[in-house]
């Protein structure tokens, strides 16, 4: 698994920048429920210590949190994308035991393997 560690950083940066553009963020959804006895209703709904906490909303703060609640959705995605690169480069560039580069030089020349790597806990290593 050849890995361009400047090509990972370049990508990681790049996500790094985002970070910095995100909005306010909330957790939860909102619901527009439509016309109720007086008038529009929205609600935002979300747990808190294991329940569900819902709460009326005026229409300015469904906006502001459908917003918010969408920002938190892709700051999520972000940062599942950084921990992918982030492992990709620790597993892809630091060293490993003697074996396994061995191992890797010779899988790599190989078009008919799938290589698939399992991290187990060891007690003793080869």
């Amino acid at each position: 698994m050849k890995v361009d560690p400047k090509e990972l950083e370049a990508k990681y940066e790049r996500l790094a920048a985002r970070l910095a553009e995100v909005g306010w963020i909330s957790q939860g959804y909102v619901q527009d429920r439509g016309p109720g006895a007086g008038g529009p209703c929205y609600q935002w709904t979300r747990k808190v210590k294991g329940k569900t906490v819902s709460v009326a909303l005026s229409k300015e703060q469904y906006e502001a949190l459908r917003q918010a609640i969408e920002n938190w959705r892709q700051l999520q995605a972000m940062l599942q994308q950084m921990q992918g690169l982030s492992r990709q480069l620790i597993f892809g560039t630091l060293p490993d035991c003697p074996f396994c580069r061995k191992v890797d030089g010779f899988l790599s020349k190989r078009t008919d393997v799938t290589r698939y790597i399992y991290f187990v806990p060891l007690r003793k290593i080869h």
